[in-house]
């Protein structure tokens, strides 16, 4: 048995290799095609718009942050992985590596999000603009975009992340159980599979934005359909039972997270193909299984807008409208202490809805149940509240929803995950390795907006940007490997405690309140560019007051 075990180790040590030299050999081809977008496709457009032939915001729109992506795989993760091969006789593994970067692999969500109208903005203005698609017709002519066009090299970091998941599960096959490096590529394949995720999710949430966009064209344009807030979750063709007399009906139901939409057929083969006759909204809405001995698959839909008899096309249809229906109204529980309010000057956005606070249309509103900041329409609503002797008090209508034993329509029933940006500013604070205010902005002749900056340990390489320390999502994020930090020169707009990140055409301009935090900032920036994990750095004393309350704003219990 050990002569045997023993012929199969070169063989399992021969395939490891391979797999690794494939990771390579891919690699590098990976960095040309990156190379190509970002230091030709991009480089040459950027210049011809800086002649002012097509505005700049297109070029940014249509390549998003493929600089930072070109810039991490050529400088950092490929270079690596040459230098490991060539030592692949005294180290031979690859998870260490992939272990240590592959958290970067997070950017990818990004430029995943924005490839469709990355696609749409290249299509529009290359039959807009001549001097455009020439420009890329002149380059998809040249050998080393090997007959291909800029939509297809454009769709290699798209499917990048998932290629990086199969090789490391080919890998983790043919490594022994015992060896020193599994460990490692265990922790990798889960970084990388959170990574695929992210894509993955910024994938689904384009695609239902696409499907919401061809219901609105198929109800002729019905309004508050295309909203990334509504998720589609289930169609289909149902008959209508007549309440006078016994015939049936052909119409068509589209169940949102927030309402059902009870529709009547155009039967028009292009344009408008149904017209919404009701609209019944989740909130109250009841499903019952019916008996009819002349009609099979009947079930019973009421609101407080109608009340619809309906028969579905088989037995199974009916019982998932049941189904998916019950499951949107069937959370019960209740408040059991009070709240810690948000104060007012801590949020900038509704902590429900994310629509941002202005003070003649949207106002700030308290929710006594769970002391979140929101707007007028997430808090139109009154439940009874245990911790107020069960007094009638106003609430935001998630709490509305759970305090009656209803559902929070935003809560998709297959589990929607968040977007990249929808991690709550006091949920990263507590544990970061830096957080503050700094004034921000990416144009110096344009004012400086304040924003509360967070680098969190969690996710030690990126820096995200926030309106207030209580906003529940950020305004956007930087990924700060591969980014120059340099000082601004001294004016009347930018004081010594000015400092600016740069990365090929990007550029962000900060100003700390003093010198001495701005050296704290920098202390943490300049670890992160080059891909080292920053210390954690005291904060100033105004931003110590801030972060002390951000671990005590989800104090709220709500049990059954």
């Amino acid at each position: 048995m050990e002569k045997d075990e023993d012929k199969h180790e070169p063989i399992k040590e021969l395939k490891l290799y391979k797999i690794a030299s494939e990771l390579l050999q891919t690699e590098r081809a990976y960095v040309t095609r990156l190379h190509l977008l970002d230091q030709v496709f991009c480089a040459k457009l950027t210049e011809e718009a800086g002649k002012g032939t097509f505005p700049v915001e297109v070029v940014k729109g249509i390549f998003s942050n493929v600089g930072s992506i070109y810039t991490f795989h050529s400088q950092f993760l490929l270079p690596d992985l040459e230098t490991r091969m060539s030592q692949w006789d005294s180290t031979p593994r690859i998870g260490d590596i992939l272990a240590q970067l592959a958290p970067f692999l997070r950017m990818y969500a990004e430029y995943v999000k924005n490839f469709d109208s990355a696609m749409d903005l290249l299509k529009q203005w290359m039959e807009r603009s001549a001097q455009l698609n020439a420009i890329i017709q002149d380059i998809q002519s040249q050998e080393v975009c090997g007959n291909l066009t800029l939509q297809h090299h454009m769709l290699e970091p798209v499917q990048r992340v998932p290629r990086y998941e199969m090789l490391l599960k080919d890998y983790l096959k043919k490594l022994p159980e015992d060896d020193p490096d599994r460990s490692q590529a265990e922790k990798s394949l889960n970084i990388i599979s959170m990574a695929a995720t992210h894509s993955n999710t910024a994938i689904r949430k384009m695609e239902n934005l696409k499907k919401l966009m061809e219901i609105y064209e198929m109800l002729g344009g019905e309004e508050d359909i295309v909203n990334p807030s509504n998720e589609l979750i289930k169609e289909g063709q149902i008959l209508k039972l007549a309440a006078r007399n016994t015939s049936s009906m052909e119409r068509y139901l589209f169940l949102f997270n927030n309402m059902l939409l009870y529709c009547v057929p155009k039967f028009s083969l292009v344009g408008q193909r149904f017209t919404v006759r009701t609209r019944v909204g989740v909130e109250g809405m009841k499903v019952l299984e019916t008996s009819n001995d002349d009609y099979p698959h009947t079930f019973q839909v009421s609101g407080k807008e109608r009340t619809l008899e309906l028969q579905a096309s088989s037995e199974q249809d009916k019982e998932d409208w049941i189904k998916v229906s019950v499951l949107l109204t069937s959370k019960e529980s209740n408040l059991v202490i009070a709240p810690r309010w948000i104060r007012d000057n801590e949020v900038t956005m509704c902590m429900k809805c994310k629509e941002p606070f202005n003070p003649l249309t949207r106002r700030r509103h308290h929710c006594r149940a769970c002391g979140y900041v929101v707007c007028y329409k997430c808090s139109d609503y009154k439940a009874s509240l245990r911790y107020d002797g069960n007094k009638l008090n106003k609430v935001c209508k998630d709490c509305y929803f759970i305090l009656t034993g209803r559902v929070d329509a935003e809560e998709p029933v297959s589990g929607k995950k968040r977007g990249i940006l929808e991690i709550e500013a006091a949920q990263v604070s507590g544990n970061s390795f830096l957080c503050g205010f700094l004034q921000y902005s990416t144009d110096r002749t344009k004012p400086c907006q304040r924003v509360w900056c967070v680098i969190p340990q969690h996710d030690a390489l990126v820096l995200y940007l926030y309106g207030a320390p209580q906003d529940v999502k950020a305004q956007c994020t930087i990924p700060l490997l591969g980014y120059q930090v340099e000082d601004v020169q001294r004016s009347v707009d930018h004081p010594p405690s000015s400092f600016r990140l740069r990365q090929s055409k990007s550029v962000h301009y900060f100003t700390a309140d003093t010198e001495e935090v701005k050296l704290r900032w920098l202390r943490v920036i300049c670890k992160a560019v080059i891909g080292e994990m920053p210390e954690c750095q005291t904060p100033d004393v105004g931003d110590v007051a801030t972060s002390e309350t951000l671990t005590t704003t989800k104090n709220t219990q709500i049990t059954p």
